[in-house]
């Protein structure tokens, strides 16, 4: 790195001129949206060193929070230039304007100056027009996963919301207008790159806080890549009961997969890509938490859009474009409204939460009888364990075998009990055991 100040690198002796710094980083971003302000370092570049520690980042980070509008998430780092400790904080921002407590600022030269009233009504109407997903990256063609673009153009044409079918990469990404020249547009990147800067962060918790994980997992792929991992990574965490009222075994999960598919395309789609932070999926003993960082509109609360039939207000139009070209939305504006309503037809409660950084959305999860509060087998009578064998019995007459799990969901009973039972039938020679460790199962005994 060229220890020089530019139009995108600004550099403070220490962090006691942290206010400039900050208006600095307004300056640039209003100039060219990204750039790099570095502490220890004087205006002529001679390296002095900065006294690091995390409190010393925390300050910066709540400073630059506390004063710059919109909301940037900056990457603050420890940084050793010339055998000396110093600060590096990367940025970037793609917001028409933003501005360093109510004031605007432009970068000229390696100065700020102060932009005046009619400066910010010019730069506003030049850069609104254009989103972030609309935006040329650095990718090409040959980033693209031309298997996972395929298998989209097929099922969006399958679903009728497109004509055509597939033929080369480039055809169908000028088609679906995502990309300019040989560069592909952002939103491409995101769709169908697998070396995307997307990460879903994924963690399983004991208890109903953070105190202790037991199972936690980073991803980084392409959009839809992520879509199907999360959605696996929730179906295989969630408790599941059998429905064993009819011939057909049908699997019952705790929280509708529709609700959480829908959270999860919501969560990918309306995120704010130039935020450097990850979705993030906690699965804890009492609910499920769903948060990307992204803002709710200011003029709306989440509850209008499930009363009220709203317009969408799309952060990247062209994401959701082509996710809407494939069904995976439905239609514009209801996604809220389809999660709560899936979520009130399956008894689940569910609440949407606007932060003052991301927005999450939660399913709570219905208590489920620990062993420690089962029932006590002398208080279980004999009548209720005949109740169970019999119709144990009468399943295994339309059906080729049982496990434990499905007695002990249909009846909601301990583990324990319901292997009791299908021991009894076992030792009276009517049923037989079969499989190994975790895969038991049973069957009738046949004459």
């Amino acid at each position: 790195m060229e220890l020089k100040e530019s139009e995108t690198v600004e550099l403070k002796k220490s962090t006691s001129e942290l206010k400039e710094g900050i208006i600095s980083i307004v300056a640039i971003l209003n100039k060219h949206s990204s750039g790099v302000l570095l502490f220890g370092i004087d205006p002529k570049g001679k390296v002095v060193g900065q006294q690091v520690s995390e409190t010393t980042i925390r300050n910066i980070s709540q400073k630059i929070s506390n004063s710059i509008e919109p909301k940037i998430f900056p990457e603050i780092k420890k940084k050793e230039i010339e055998g000396k400790d110093c600060i590096a904080v990367y940025f970037k921002g793609y917001e028409p304007i933003y501005y360093m407590d109510a004031k605007a600022y432009i970068r000229v030269g390696d100065e700020d100056r102060r932009m005046s009233a009619k400066e910010i009504e010019k730069r506003v109407l030049s850069k609104s027009s254009i989103r972030w997903d609309a935006k040329v990256s650095e990718r090409n063609l040959r980033d693209i996963n031309e298997a996972i673009l395929r298998k989209y153009i097929e099922e969006a044409r399958r679903v009728g919301r497109i004509s055509f079918g597939y033929s080369n990469k480039k055809t169908v990404l000028n088609k679906l207008e995502l990309i300019k020249g040989n560069k592909l547009l952002n939103a491409a990147q995101i769709l169908f790159c697998d070396n995307s800067s997307l990460e879903v962060q994924l963690a399983i918790f004991a208890s109903t806080d953070k105190t202790t994980f037991l199972d936690i997992k980073d991803k980084t792929s392409n959009l839809f890549g992520l879509l199907d991992f999360s959605e696996s990574y929730i179906k295989e965490h969630i408790n599941w009961k059998a429905d064993l009222s009819t011939s057909t075994r049908k699997e019952i999960p705790e929280i509708p997969i529709r609700a959480i598919t829908e959270a999860l395309v919501n969560s990918f789609c309306h995120r704010d890509y130039t935020a450097p932070e990850s979705n993030k999926i906690a699965i804890y003993k009492d609910r499920i938490e769903i948060w990307n960082p992204g803002d709710f509109p200011e003029q709306f609360r989440p509850e209008d859009f499930i009363k009220k039939d709203l317009p969408s207000i799309l952060r990247n139009p062209k994401i959701a474009k082509i996710l809407y070209y494939n069904k995976k939305i439905e239609k514009w504006g209801t996604g809220i409204k389809r999660i709560y309503e899936e979520c009130k037809e399956n008894s689940v409660n569910v609440d949407f939460k606007t932060m003052k950084y991301g927005f999450k959305v939660i399913f709570y999860r219905k208590p489920i009888r620990q062993k420690s509060e089962a029932i006590p087998k002398q208080i279980l009578s004999k009548s209720e364990a005949d109740e169970r064998q019999r119709w144990i019995l009468e399943y295994l007459n339309k059906n080729i075998r049982i496990k434990a799990k499905d007695i002990e969901s249909y009846f909601s009973i301990h583990r324990d009990t319901a292997v009791e039972d299908l021991n009894k039938l076992v030792k009276d020679n009517k049923i037989i055991k079969k499989g190994a460790g975790r895969n038991i199962w049973y069957e009738l005994k046949r004459k």
